[in-house]
């Protein structure tokens, strides 16, 4: 008789791993015991078909299971053993991980919508497969006591699935029912009548609260973009299923199993030209809308009431009228509201009601954006059913932090060979989400059991998450911006590794502090581990205004024409936008006009150019709108000159002045990729690199990210996108943080010799 001691490694406690392997035990006669310790699963199994079960293990795990390895010593067996038991936790240092939160499973679902089942309709019923993790967990191991839920004792009925090895429930830390567990504030009939009224709406969700009304009330949109000072940024919408999305945009296989997934993103789609009217604030002047389904049983309870409280599940895979705008109840830019009193106080005015329960939400997450690009998923802001996920790294190293920057700000810690992104924090201008990142460092080092022995920031030294890097008391060091940005494509793809040689990489984004002081944004990079070579770089664009430049596209536009010569134009063709005159005068004196070499700024002056936005009404608006002008992009021979490593592209924007929106957004999304590939491939030639990383905010632009992934392919090139982590600044701490491993190893031996593959 052979006995084996099986230790499992990864996203495997809080997913149900334990009774499963009890399950194979039973299923392949065996004997022993299993139980969840600081390093993931332990068991000892003993019997005849050991190998069937470790070949189970790996094809047959839970849904929410992530197994990073599975490993075996023979052990002396143990004559007489019967039975195969699951023994209490082992507490101790940690190595495991939390999953994230996932959407209810199918088999939640149907007892959900089982009028004979005890959980019909309870707004909070859950399992192993599905329901809250990370933002209701203070510690592990995932125990009961260690959750929100710990104030909640079990009933009888709940207690007897919790203790049972073969039930679904067994161990699931956040199970309940209605003798036992949380209650909503309001009832389902209730909050629907509040919403088809026309009110504002909050409730909350997993990581927060989310603010609702219905999508079809144009005055209640308003209403809602009003109260929440939203300016002109795109609301996401909740329907209740794909074929309800299907009659509002077009839902392709990728799309699909994005919006179907455990994780329940947002994911933009484009639009369909016979869709249903939708009141114009929702998305204005955009070509796709950001589409979610239902992932609380409180979500789902609102579509089944709105559908007439029908039995059973087939009306899930049916259209549903009812669609909801769906938005973060965070008032000014703040972070999330996630408590009771906290909402009451924070979203008074905007709210005309508020559903809130009891029970708690200990860590605020947003919802996950992704969108398709290039024929595969691609975060635009990661935070639930994501996080805090690991991401796999392509060697171990010591324990390191990274605040990232300031706008769209994530912190990121390591542990051996795996990087763990926060969810999406925000950006770092109140002191409400300055807080906000101190939580979320604090979070990831109580459920890690992880104390860094470094801290990495962005190079400015005048950013908020600099400033709070160097209160931290540890070692600090700077990482260039695009570095970090290069990097972090680097570390999730397993590329660049301290014994793997240099790459090449295009960051292509808005702002960040150059290393010799400068406004970068739109650079060739030579990336070698803890270093950098600066090949070449966009022509410089003066900023007039500074800053203001990028909120205010046309003055980008009039720096466009006096690149061009044309200074004397920018009075008559921008006098309806503002100080045109003095904007001139500023260009030509060289006073408040600093020069970047921004890519987001070349789009900013496209856009001013073409009259798509003369201001913008958030970050990124008039470069959203021209890649939902693209039909098909063309390409203008003669379109941009490259001279000593510098891509400057004023004959493409000089063409514009004579064609209109959409052939001009055509022309400038196919030449500028067109210029990029040709501008990087004598670079990638001369060293023999057949890959490219690319990565910065304006590889969100999917126009762009296809344009260059194509453009390289057809030259024999491989283009590295960001998957694992946004493409914006949001993936930045993932950057530094691999950055600054690879500087602490460099004062001792590396410990690995090849990539791991992608997690």
């Amino acid at each position: 008789m052979r006995r084996l001691r099986v230790r499992v490694r990864g996203q495997v406690q809080g997913v149900g791993f334990r009774p499963f392997l009890h399950g194979l035990a039973h299923r392949f006669a065996l004997t022993g015991w299993v139980l969840n310790d600081g390093d993931g699963v332990l068991a000892e199994v003993q019997g005849d078909s050991l190998e069937r079960l470790l070949t189970a293990l790996a094809e047959d795990a839970p849904p929410l299971a992530r197994i990073d390895a599975v490993e075996t010593d023979a052990i002396p067996s143990q004559p007489g053993e019967t039975g195969f038991a699951v023994l209490a936790s082992r507490h101790g240092a940690v190595t495991t991980g939390i999953a994230p939160d996932a959407a209810v499973c199918p088999a939640c679902l149907a007892e959900l919508f089982d009028p004979a089942d005890r959980r019909y309709r309870y707004p909070f019923l859950n399992c192993t497969h599905c329901g809250p993790r990370f933002t209701i967990t203070r510690a592990l191991p995932y125990d009961r006591p260690q959750t929100a839920m710990a104030g909640f004792a079990l009933c009888p009925d709940c207690s007897a699935e919790y203790a049972d090895p073969t039930d679904r429930r067994f161990h699931a830390q956040p199970t309940a029912c209605p003798a036992c567990g949380p209650r909503l504030s309001h009832s389902i009939d209730e909050v629907l009548a509040a919403l088809r009224g026309g009110r504002i709406v909050a409730i909350k969700g997993l990581g927060g609260f989310h603010l609702a009304c219905d999508a079809f009330d144009a005055a209640a949109v308003e209403r809602l973009r009003a109260r929440k000072q939203r300016n002109g940024k795109p609301f996401a919408l909740m329907v209740a299923n794909a074929a309800s999305a299907e009659r509002f945009v077009e839902v392709g296989a990728a799309e699909r199993a994005l919006l179907e997934g455990m994780a329940r993103p947002v994911v933009l789609v484009r639009r369909r030209d016979d869709a249903p009217p939708l009141p114009d604030t929702i998305a204005p002047g955009l070509a796709r809308l950001g589409i979610m389904l239902p992932y609380t049983p409180i979500h789902h309870l609102l579509f089944h009431e709105a559908a007439g409280r029908p039995d059973g599940t087939a009306w899930l895979e049916r259209p549903q009228h009812l669609a909801l705008v769906m938005t973060s109840a965070n008032p000014g830019g703040e972070p999330l509201a996630i408590g009771n009193d906290e909402a009451r106080r924070r979203l008074d005015g905007i709210a005309d009601l508020i559903v809130d329960h009891d029970r708690d939400i200990l860590i605020r997450a947003d919802d996950s954006v992704m969108r398709v690009v290039a024929g595969a998923p691609a975060f635009l802001r990661r935070g639930r059913g994501h996080a805090p996920a690991p991401i796999r790294l392509p060697c171990s190293g010591p324990p390191v932090l990274a605040v990232g920057a300031h706008q769209k700000a994530t912190v990121c810690l390591t542990r051996g060979n795996e990087a763990f992104l926060s969810q999406h924090i925000g950006d770092l201008d109140n002191a409400a989400t300055l807080e906000f990142l101190e939580e979320s460092v604090d979070h990831l080092r109580r459920i890690l059991a992880v104390e860094p022995v470094a801290v990495a920031h962005d190079l400015h030294p005048d950013f908020q998450g600099t400033r709070f890097a160097e209160s931290l008391g540890l070692p600090t060091l700077p990482v260039q911006h695009h570095h970090a940005h290069i990097a972090a494509v680097l570390a999730e793809q397993g590329e660049g590794g301290p014994t793997l040689g240099p790459a090449l990489g295009l960051a292509l984004d808005g702002f960040g502090l150059g290393a010799d002081g400068g406004s970068w944004g739109g650079e060739m990079l030579l990336v070698d581990g803890t270093g950098f070579t600066r090949l070449g770089h966009l022509a410089p664009l003066a900023q007039p205004g500074g800053d203001v430049a990028a909120r205010q596209p046309w003055r980008m536009g009039a720096a466009a024409l006096a690149r061009m010569g044309r200074g004397a134009d920018i009075a008559g063709r921008f006098a309806a936008c503002g100080p045109a005159d003095g904007v001139r005068r500023m260009i030509e004196a060289g006073v408040n006009a600093p020069p970047t070499s921004s890519c987001g700024r070349w789009f900013d002056a496209a856009c001013g150019l073409l009259g798509v936005r003369a201001v913008s009404a958030f970050e990124g608006e008039g470069p959203m709108v021209l890649e939902s002008l693209v039909r098909r992009p063309t390409v203008l021979e003669g379109g941009w000159r490259i001279d000593g490593g510098v891509l400057d592209l004023t004959p493409l924007l000089e063409s514009l002045l004579q064609i209109n929106a959409q052939e001009g957004a055509d022309r400038f999304h196919g030449t500028l990729a067109a210029a990029l590939v040709a501008w990087a491939m004598p670079e990638l030639a001369a060293r023999g690199l057949d890959r490219i990383a690319l990565s910065g905010g304006c590889l969100m632009n999917a126009v762009l990210a296809e344009g260059l992934t194509a453009g390289f392919a057809a030259r024999g090139v491989s283009a590295l996108l960001p998957r694992r982590a946004p493409a914006n600044d949001g993936g930045l701490s993932l950057g530094q943080a691999w950055v600054a491993m690879q500087s602490l190893l460099q004062k001792g031996p590396p410990p690995c010799a090849s990539p791991s593959p992608p997690a």
